[in-house]
């Protein structure tokens, strides 16, 4: 049997938490969406919550409150081509272009210093991936936003992608509190599972109230609009969770935090196993980066080579995200990133998750150390 590189994880009374919603009478956004944003909010130490049907959604509408349309077509967005294509394509489709900023080969992240050359006037926004949850260098991103300020007299909104990162944190701190609008993924195979889903995790207040009434069409949800319709003052979206998906997500909510920590301990195991293994580079471990390690990802000589040879060995391999600059969609954006370029062929990641026992993770293990 093949050791899986995903599998979904759910709470033993997730199903029976959902059926309730389902013959309450009540099944869109409700009190179960409420309560879910209570916990999230109390798990990252941010109480601007709002829940949204995706991250994908999530951040679509982060880049509508932050950077807007852009209308003469020169407003930019900074970004990693490393990454799940839906963070990009939220860019386009907020009429916004791409501006890709290159990849640290020791992280996997962006690398900070492309960030800090590639900010002109026209840079609306910089989102940054926790790629497999490895938290981006926040204070270095701070400084180089506030330099970009003073040069140009613009500060870029930063966004970060934590679809990753449930359970990291930076400098002790979860992600999703240090002062940026953060966008959080309940998708299927993540480490909390709301079946599908999201979370925009917000700054201010301004923001908070914004995002709310913009996940549902700009209207009020608390006015009423059978007697009293509300004005809406701004046009918004269907993007919107709903009791269904938050009552699985709050069935998940706890058990999460087990699952991060297996997460962990697999990876801190795989740390000590792989080290100096010929052929096998694992990615950078800096103090204050607390990893959530959705993935493990490495770098390996002969990719080809290594992810037959673990197919033999029945374990599933995979490089995680292809590279987004490579599409057609997206071809004129193109430009020279030779960090991406070294390291792209040689990204691959192995089973880290919560299923992976202590016999599987020394087996997956051996067998890397047998060679291929």
């Amino acid at each position: 049997m093949t050791i899986p590189m995903f599998r979904v994880a759910m709470a033993k009374d997730a199903p029976e938490r959902a059926a309730e919603v389902l013959s309450s009478g009540s099944i869109g956004q409700g009190a179960k969406v409420e309560e879910f944003e209570v916990g999230i909010a109390a798990k990252i130490g941010n109480d601007r919550v709002a829940t949204v049907n995706s991250a994908t959604s999530g951040l679509h509408l982060a880049l509508h409150l932050l950077a807007g349309a852009d209308d003469d077509g020169r407003g930019e967005v900074l970004t990693t081509p490393l990454t799940m294509e839906a963070t990009n394509w939220t860019i386009l489709a907020n009429r916004l272009r791409l501006k890709w900023v290159d990849i640290d080969p020791a992280t996997l992240n962006v690398d900070l210093d492309d960030v800090a050359r590639k900010i002109t006037p026209h840079t609306r926004a910089i989102v940054v991936v926790h790629f497999a949850g490895y938290p981006v260098d926040l204070d270095r991103l701070r400084e180089i936003v506030d330099q970009a300020e003073e040069r140009f007299g613009i500060r870029p909104a930063v966004i970060e992608d934590c679809a990753h990162a449930w359970g990291a944190a930076y400098r002790g701190a979860p992600i999703g509190s240090h002062g940026n609008t953060c966008v959080f993924s309940f998708q299927a195979i993540k480490h909390l599972t709301a079946g599908d889903g999201g979370a925009l995790v917000l700054p201010t207040d301004e923001l908070h109230r914004r995002a709310r009434r913009l996940r549902w069409f700009g209207i009020d949800r608390t006015a009423d609009r059978l007697r009293n319709p509300p004005d809406v003052t701004e046009w918004g979206y269907k993007f919107h969770m709903t009791d269904i998906n938050a009552a699985i997500g709050l069935a998940n909510l706890g058990p999460a935090d087990g699952v991060v920590a297996r997460h962990k301990d697999n990876a801190a195991f795989f740390d000590r196993e792989l080290a100096g293994v010929p052929g096998v580079e694992l990615t950078e471990r800096a103090p204050g980066h607390d990893s959530s390690f959705w993935v493990y990802p490495m770098k390996v000589d002969d990719r080809e080579g290594f992810m037959k040879r673990m197919d033999e060995a029945g374990i599933m391999t995979g490089n995680i995200h292809a590279r987004n600059d490579v599409h057609t969609a997206v071809r004129e954006f193109r430009t020279i990133l030779p960090g991406l370029d070294r390291v792209a062929p040689r990204i691959v990641g192995i089973p880290v998750g919560s299923w992976v026992t202590d016999e599987q993770r020394g087996y997956i293990a051996e067998t890397i150390k047998a060679g291929w």
